[in-house]
């Protein structure tokens, strides 16, 4: 089993951690500790942890949920002494594992909710992070406010037990340490949504001001709110995947993860209370990350979905393998190059053709065996975000239309559920009800463009978009999506 003892005696081609995890001391609290956070933030805080003087910052993860699953999870963590093993996969083939030793104490809140408090109250700690999914901040979608109609945070609010939330502890927590004198912390969001410091910011001072307004003035006074972006591609890791993995390595490791090569952290250096020196560890400290996001979101998230929807009309299941193929590579490329970054405001120091280039390279990577149906899902929401920004600007200078329609096209046929081989699936449109995925079976193929996906350029409607679209759909349907890609589909000669 893998743990502190065997750290000296590691397999050939494993890496240890620079330094003596027995030794580190905690200085972070990271509620929601799942794979992404596992190579992602503890990736950079063991690098951290390695220089002269950073042994401080040491993670504390804490579980939030109940139940068997969550309590094997916890009980893996404890007997592993909290290492694990991280293989970085690079799209040629080459692997390189190291084990980490970043996180070295896990908590389950339901457990032992005291214990979880103690700690948030301690003022070591310094930082307080997430990584609660997306939709973990509880905000209301329409007005943008926390929700306070949430059973789970009523009770908090109410209360009379111990927290469950992590609004209900953080908060507490702070409240302790106000009470004490013993200063704030900052809360980070390592989550991969945008602005996501702004959105903790929204959350946590709205559950605090339902508490007690003199509070959540306290906190908005004191604790800082950092926005940062994150990416790093890092897929689920079944029985199967670990058994290879541990294969591999030569590790008899619970816990194994395995991540591409490439990883990503921009954020603003906004601590309240000090921070590791991530710097060094590879972390890009930033006044503003709004620029970095607008990147991400219109040439990496972008062309993402682009590469899906005639990737899964086509057949293809994975990213990798759509990718394989000569024309679909063209035509994402051609969409990045003619259509996105022409129209771009890159920050200063970012190359965007670099950055294309490593959107291509990751996207070709065959060990994240990432699918096509689970880029695809949520087209609906996913375009409005991810594709509104250039549609908006190539209508506005009157460029060529012909890869965004063709995009368009190819996400509508894939909402019928069939791809060209016969294959029948289920789009995963969550917020689309059955009325509106039926438009895309209309015979008017104009229909389905009251799609909300389409709202965001509502307002300047262009006649040649829709007409490019229609024709698109009409050319899918009758002569196939490759030769419709060719002749609709605006790839350069």
């Amino acid at each position: 089993m893998l743990n502190r003892t065997i750290l000296k005696t590691l397999p050939a081609g494993v890496s240890a951690p620079g330094y003596d995890p027995a030794t580190i001391r905690t200085g972070i609290v990271h509620f929601g500790v799942g794979n992404f956070f596992r190579a992602h933030e503890a990736f950079y805080v063991d690098r951290c942890l390695a220089l002269a003087g950073q042994q401080d910052w040491g993670i504390a993860g804490v579980g939030l949920t109940a139940g068997a699953r969550s309590e094997r999870k916890a009980s893996q963590f404890t007997e592993q002494d909290c290492l694990y093993s991280l293989t970085e996969a690079a799209p040629d083939g080459a692997r390189a594992v190291r084990v980490i030793g970043a996180l070295h104490a896990y908590l389950l809140a339901p457990a032992d909710p005291t214990a979880v408090l103690d700690l948030l109250a301690d003022p070591a700690v310094r930082i307080v992070s997430m990584t609660i999914t997306e939709g973990g901040y509880n905000i209301d979608e329409t007005t943008g406010a926390f929700r306070l109609d949430n059973a789970a945070v009523r009770a908090d609010l109410a209360g009379d037990a111990l927290p469950t939330t992590i609004f209900g502890f953080v908060v507490e927590a702070l409240a302790r340490r106000r009470a004490a004198g013993s200063g704030p912390f900052t809360v980070l969001s390592c989550d991969n949504l945008r602005h996501n410091g702004d959105v903790a910011r929204t959350a946590f001072l709205g559950f605090a001001q339902a508490r007690d307004p003199d509070l959540a003035a306290w906190i908005e006074a004191h604790v800082t709110f950092p926005n940062g972006m994150v990416d790093r591609i890092t897929p689920s890791v079944d029985d199967a995947i670990a058994r290879t993995l541990n294969a591999a390595s030569g590790l008899d490791d619970a816990l194994p993860l395995v991540a591409e090569d490439f990883t990503q952290w921009v954020v603003e250096d906004r601590f309240c209370a000090g921070r590791p020196a991530l710097e060094q560890a590879g972390v890009q400290f930033v006044a503003d990350v709004t620029g970095y996001e607008h990147v991400k979101v219109r040439m990496l998230n972008a062309s993402h979905i682009l590469l899906a929807f005639p990737g899964i009309l086509l057949g293809y299941r994975q990213v990798d393998e759509a990718l394989r193929d000569r024309d679909m590579a063209r035509f994402v490329n051609a969409y990045l190059e003619l259509d996105v970054i022409p129209r771009l405001d890159a920050p200063a120091g970012l190359d965007p053709q670099d950055y294309r280039r490593s959107i291509l390279r990751r996207f070709s990577n065959p060990a994240m065996a990432d699918q096509l149906l689970r880029i695809g899902g949520d087209g609906s929401s996913k375009i409005q975000v991810f594709w509104t920004e250039t549609v908006r600007r190539v209508l506005s200078d009157g460029g060529d239309l012909r890869r965004i329609a063709f995009g368009i096209a190819a996400y509508l046929e894939a909402l019928r559920g069939v791809d060209e081989t016969g294959e029948h699936y289920a789009p995963a449109e969550p917020t689309l009800d059955a009325a509106q995925l039926e438009l895309a079976d209309a015979e008017d193929l104009r229909a389905a463009l009251a799609l909300p996906a389409f709202d965001g350029w509502r307002d300047v409607r262009s006649v040649a978009l829709t007409d490019a679209i229609v024709a698109a759909r009409e050319a899918i349907r009758a002569i196939g999506v490759r030769a419709a890609l060719t002749e609709c589909g605006g790839l350069p000669g």
